[in-house]
């Protein structure tokens, strides 16, 4: 089995897990590729003491890998997802932190839960992405267009709010006025969608959620579509620029830039594990089902 490893160090939490998910590894003869820059830092730490190959881009990622590791939270995922892109790699996301929606093995069931990955007891959840064009193009955005979570859009240097003038299809759906606004894949309505008023989606749903942020009339609500809609955006303001976030890539763009939206060309395939399922992580993560009163 040849598996690559890329993951965020922090110092509390990372050590023991890391120490685990390598001694499993080694102990079941699994061919390990780590991402360069996590090997210097797991190097200068002396968590490991030999050499191992290296990969440093998403070139390097192709369908002779089993499973990319992914180590730390959901930001890490994401940012693993930019690794992995049209490869098909499947992740797995091992959490060194708070209970998430994409890094749903905990530091307590590695072991447990790597035997699957051995064994192939694991499903494939496939994750639909959004795509982002720009008119006049952006260099900034054009080799890293797609995002696995959400593409926003956001005032920039002012208090003020901005206009985003939204059209489906080529169809005019609303002139929003508020602090941005969200589209967001099934992934992403459990993230910054959610702490907005979203809905949430589950992955295999084939639709996307546009949820406006603080927007000024009240009557503006989140709106699901389904992912064969291609949205259009045009934003307005009073400063000269507004901000385009891609997951957690933030670019700056200029006033009147059209930005048209849709479903990315290619998935990004997430290792799930029994007892590790969606459903199970919403119910953990917002503890339905559980009387908290007292």
């Amino acid at each position: 089995m040849k598996i690559a490893i890329y993951g965020q160090y922090y110092q509390n939490s990372t050590e023991p897990i890391i120490k685990d998910i390598f001694a499993f590894l080694i102990k079941n003869n699994v061919e390990m590729i780590i991402e360069s820059y996590f090997l210097e830092i797991l190097f200068e730490k002396k968590l490991i003491k030999k050499e191992y190959p290296t990969f440093e881009s998403h070139t390097e990622l192709d369908s002779s890998f089993d499973v990319l590791i992914s180590i730390g939270g959901d930001g890490t995922i994401l940012r693993a997802a930019t690794l992995v892109r049209d490869s098909g790699v499947p992740i797995l996301g091992i959490n060194s932190g708070r209970l998430g929606f994409l890094a749903t093995v905990q530091k307590d069931n590695i072991a447990e839960f790597l035997q699957f990955i051995i064994d192939k007891k694991y499903t494939i959840s496939k994750r639909t992405l959004l795509s982002l064009s720009c008119l006049p193009e952006n260099e900034a955005i054009k080799d890293l267009n797609f995002a696995i979570n959400e593409i926003s859009v956001s005032r920039k240097e002012t208090t003020s709010m901005i206009t985003i003038e939204t059209y489906l299809n080529n169809e005019y759906l609303n002139s929003y006025w508020a602090d941005g606004l969200i589209i967001a894949t099934p992934t992403g309505s459990t993230g910054y969608s959610l702490s907005c008023g979203g809905p949430i989606l589950t992955p295999n749903v084939e639709s996307f959620v546009i949820t406006p942020i603080a927007p000024h009339n009240l009557n503006a609500r989140p709106l699901v579509v389904t992912d064969e809609t291609e949205i259009r955006l045009k934003v307005s303001g009073r400063d000269d620029h507004y901000l385009v976030s891609l997951d957690s890539r933030l670019f700056s763009v200029k006033n009147d830039t059209i930005l048209y939206i849709k479903k990315s060309p290619f998935e990004i395939n997430m290792v799930e594990i029994p007892d590790a399922t969606f459903l199970k992580t919403l119910r953990n993560k917002l503890f339905w089902g559980e009387d908290r009163r007292n």
